[in-house]
């Protein structure tokens, strides 16, 4: 009697392994994706006075001035965007206080001064995070004048429970002439604790947004 092959004996055909990707790996390229899409600081909002329309700032003489809750914050602000006014044809220049820091205050000193225009900015915390490995959190600021702005940001602190703050900042040109608000727009930076790298972000969204309505 033939006996049939063992089980030893006996061949079974093999499925071929579909290569899945390391758990690490996709989770990085999760997050990678998260920062990305949050970390360029943009413009949420502004606004370009129709009759402002076509009247460029290149080569003018411009006074800068930011309100902050503290001076270090305040002297940063001031020195990132005389830099990016002056990077887009600008001459700018910063003026001390003024007595009553009013819309009037500052027409006042920047007549003082022989500027056509004045530039103000506002920044104020927007959001804070504490102690989570990633956190995706939304908050919110407002301004006098009735503008209100929100931000998004994702903070992945590298200290443990160290806080990350995101900065918002209002800014706005005034002809000195008669007055007239020319330009506003508003951005808010994601949540870091890297303060100046925040100013140099919000600098720069808002002057490209003023470029872009025509003020350069």
């Amino acid at each position: 009697m033939n006996k049939g092959p063992s089980m030893a004996e006996m061949s079974f055909p093999m499925k071929p392994r579909t290569p899945r990707a390391p758990i690490g790996a996709a989770l990085s390229l999760t997050l990678l994706a998260v920062l990305a899409g949050c970390a360029s600081t943009q413009l949420d909002a502004q606004w370009t006075d129709p009759q402002s329309k076509g009247s460029s700032l290149r080569g003018a003489r411009v006074m800068v001035a930011c309100e902050a809750a503290d001076l270090t914050l305040k002297q940063i602000c001031e020195d990132r965007f005389a830099a990016e006014l002056t990077a887009r044809g600008a001459s700018p220049f910063v003026a001390s206080a003024p007595p009553s820091p009013t819309p009037e205050g500052y027409l006042a000193a920047a007549r003082d001064g022989g500027a056509g225009a004045v530039m103000l900015v506002q920044v104020s915390p927007a959001e804070a995070s504490r102690s989570s490995p990633v956190s995706i959190g939304l908050g919110g600021f407002g301004f006098g004048g009735g503008g209100v702005s929100a931000g998004i940001g994702v903070t992945v602190p590298l200290g443990g429970g160290r806080s990350s703050i995101g900065y918002a900042a209002n800014g706005r040109f005034t002809d000195v002439s008669n007055g007239r608000l020319m330009w506003t727009g508003r951005a808010v930076a994601a949540p870091s604790n890297q303060l100046e790298d925040q100013l140099d972000q919000l600098s720069k969204a808002i002057m490209g947004g003023a470029q872009q309505a025509g003020l350069f």
